[in-house]
């Protein structure tokens, strides 16, 4: 037996190293079942080339035959809006946008007063060419009306899907819709309680955000522009039985609550981020329901003191930015870091701990509500190198949005017409992670392909994103007015000239070949 047995060659002194071939990644997600995180980053990079603009929808509509006030200011002449402008400010485009949690319906607010509820399946169909038609159908509409005042923001009720709120700048009201009526007038009408100065002066305070809880469709909260959240329970008043306050006279821009209904997180015009904790060291007594409040018998005592004392409740801690951006090393070195106004701010709702913010001069970050640190930071070239006057935008506030999944952050250009696609993944290989190495984007183009940020040029300025809650499609509210331009849909791109315009965007379907 020996003779067929084959010598092996000996080893040389310094053996290469045997390369294990790694292994294949998607057939191991299909084995355990789903995908880890760090695959669906990746994956998603490549998703992120796929997105283009394939639809544009002017608001060239009607309300009981007649043009509604956004469709008229189209056709004003250009004396005719200046003096509208002395004392409206500026009145045109998309100020607010939302998905419902299912992705059925799609809410719109303008700056003119119109609130809209479109069909999401009727426009997408219309964006893809699936229908003969390329106007919108206006029978399509779940709700279309005036409100006869300047709208800023509008939001689906979490626990009642059926229910819509919008309110103002302007106004001291929310105005809460039934989509399940045919009534042009609201169903519920919230008011704030008046602020008198010591003359006997009622000062004036606007509402700049709305947040639902999602345990109780009867509660809600709203941010104003004296610094100071108000949250009501409408089984018991119209008005606000308990108040946040900030110890401040600022306006709050953006509020957002977290999943646990506990903390309030709010943001504005000074560059700080406020925190309440709604437990107070239990239950919350903003959230209890009636049963409690007899249960302990303080029912009474919580009508008088927050009816008629009208108690506010500081904040549980503040944060400058400003002082947060200037602990970044390599920030401070190339910047100078003022404190700028924070327009937005809205809660990763893949990772519940990254609270995201948008400042007025077009920044963009993360913070980590666990230690309270910056962890990523998009800071894009000032709007004046593309000669953009920021004077003309300060009636917006831009409102970026979270795709539902990966961390990326959709949020409308400050100087270019378009929306950057942030990668804000929790981690340090995530493109605009403060501690990203320069080493780490040298390593190869094939590991790298995930270190990325885009940019989608559209065809206007975007003031308000809204992404679908389950596929990811991009809605982009826009403000500013072009002049002549055409439409080109073959190449999935629509340019119109009315301004009030919703940008669809869209994944290509080959994209999903390499997930």
């Amino acid at each position: 037996m020996d003779k067929y047995v084959v010598q092996c060659p000996s080893s040389p002194d310094n053996p290469k190293p045997f390369r294990r071939r790694s292994p294949w990644k998607r057939s191991v997600a299909e084995l355990v079942g789903r995908f880890p995180s760090k695959y669906r980053h990746e994956v998603f990079a490549l998703l992120l080339q796929s997105y283009s603009e394939i639809g544009a929808f002017a608001h060239l509509y009607h309300i009981s035959g007649s043009s509604c006030p956004t469709h008229v200011w189209k056709f004003l002449t250009p004396i005719s809006k200046f003096l509208h402008l002395i004392y409206n400010f500026c009145r045109e485009g998309i100020s607010g946008l939302e998905f419902d949690t299912k992705g059925i319906y799609v809410a719109s607010v303008t700056k003119s007063g119109c609130l809209t509820v479109h069909d999401f399946e009727t426009l997408y169909c219309l964006s893809n060419g699936l229908l003969p038609c390329l106007k919108e159908d206006e029978t399509k509409h779940l709700l279309h009306l005036s409100a006869h005042q300047q709208l800023d923001v509008v939001r689906w009720n979490i626990a009642n899907q059926d229910e819509v709120a919008c309110t103002s700048m302007q106004s001291n009201e929310v105005l809460i819709f039934d989509i399940g009526y045919v009534s042009s007038e609201p169903v519920e009408v919230l008011r704030k309680r008046p602020t008198v100065t010591v003359h006997g002066c009622e000062v004036p305070r606007g509402l700049s955000d709305i947040a639902f809880t999602s345990i109780d469709k009867s509660r809600l909260l709203a941010s104003d522009m004296y610094g100071v959240i108000n949250i009501w329970d409408r089984r018991i008043s119209n008005l606000p039985c308990l108040e946040l306050s900030t110890n401040s006279r600022s306006n709050l821009n953006s509020i957002q609550l977290n999943v646990e209904n506990q903390i309030v997180f709010g943001a504005g015009k000074h560059g700080i981020i406020y925190a309440w904790d709604l437990r107070g060291g239990r239950a919350s007594c903003a959230f209890q329901s009636h049963k409690e409040y007899r249960c302990i018998n303080c029912y009474q005592i919580y009508t008088s003191i927050f009816f008629l004392n009208q108690v506010s409740h500081p904040p549980l801690t503040s944060l400058k930015l400003a002082s947060l951006l200037e602990g970044i090393s390599s920030l401070k070195a190339q910047s100078d870091i003022h404190s700028r106004e924070i327009h937005s701010i809205d809660l990763d709702p893949s990772c519940p701990y990254q609270l995201a913010f948008h400042l007025d001069d077009g920044w963009s970050g993360v913070l980590d509500t666990n230690n309270f640190q910056v962890t990523h930071m998009h800071c894009p070239p000032p709007a004046w190198l593309n000669g953009v006057d920021m004077a003309n935008n300060c009636s917006y506030l831009r409102k970026p949005s979270w795709l539902p999944t990966s961390s990326i952050y959709a949020v409308g250009s400050s100087s270019d017409n378009g929306i950057h696609l942030l990668d804000f993944y929790p981690a340090p290989n995530s493109a605009c992670h403060v501690d990203l190495k320069e080493e780490i984007q040298s390593i190869s183009e094939e590991k790298n392909r995930n270190i990325q940020n885009r940019f989608i040029p559209l065809s206007e300025g975007v003031s308000v994103c809204a992404a679908h809650p389950l596929n990811g499609t991009i809605i982009a509210g826009t403000k500013l007015e072009h002049s002549e331009a055409q439409l080109s849909y073959r190449v999935n791109i629509v340019n119109l000239r009315n301004v009030q315009e919703q940008v669809l965007l869209s994944r290509m379907n080959s994209a999903w070949q390499y997930v």
